[in-house]
């Protein structure tokens, strides 16, 4: 449980006890995040827009990608959650377990294409505060990436550091969907 609650009455929208009811077909229970940013209902919507403007079939950056990305985000800033939820979307989107286990590691591992491994660095520069991103990476990203799926990425990175930010801040556990464990940040990351 978070440490905010969320009485079961809560005066929640009828759009949005719509939207419990299709989490507990697929995931068999509501997600604790959502059951918080319902709360806000029209933050919560301008959220759910986003996300799905993120996570569309016609994206330059392919779903494997993309969950790689949100895992490594999310291992940065300790939202077991994040990790939790997104690994078991990564593998349903072609990840490795093994894979998904090496994303600390990712600079030194052979399971990484350069592709990845520059979408990884961009994402840890823009979410450790203890980095920026210069030109030089911006160089590198664009051996992989157009213009436009720098944007995306960027966009995409923008968007997991909001969530997995505000999953770790009010406490939102992992909720069992994927062996993957979520591994605790190092003191490098929770610079």
């Amino acid at each position: 449980m978070s440490y905010i609650e969320t009485p079961a009455e809560f005066p929640y929208p009828w759009y949005l006890r719509l939207m419990f009811r299709r989490q507990r077909r697929r995931y068999g229970r509501e997600l604790e995040p959502v059951r918080l940013w319902a709360r806000m209902p029209a933050a919560f919507l301008a959220m759910s827009a986003m996300y799905r403007a993120l996570d569309r079939k016609s994206s330059p950056i392919e779903p494997a990608l993309r969950s790689l990305v949100q895992v490594r985000i999310s291992q940065i800033n300790g939202c077991e959650f994040c990790v939790d939820l997104n690994s078991f979307l990564g593998l349903g989107r072609g990840n490795a377990e093994d894979k998904l286990r090496a994303l600390p590691q990712f600079e030194d591992s052979p399971r990484f294409s350069e592709r990845e491994k520059s979408a990884l660095r961009f994402a840890e520069a823009v979410t450790r505060s203890d980095r920026r991103v210069d030109p030089d990476l911006i160089t590198r990203l664009r051996a992989h990436f157009d213009d436009q799926a720098i944007v995306e990425l960027a966009a995409l990175v923008a968007y997991q550091n909001m969530s997995s930010k505000f999953n770790a801040a009010l406490g939102v556990p992992a909720q069992g969907f994927c062996a993957v464990p979520a591994q605790a940040p190092t003191k490098a990351e929770k610079a």
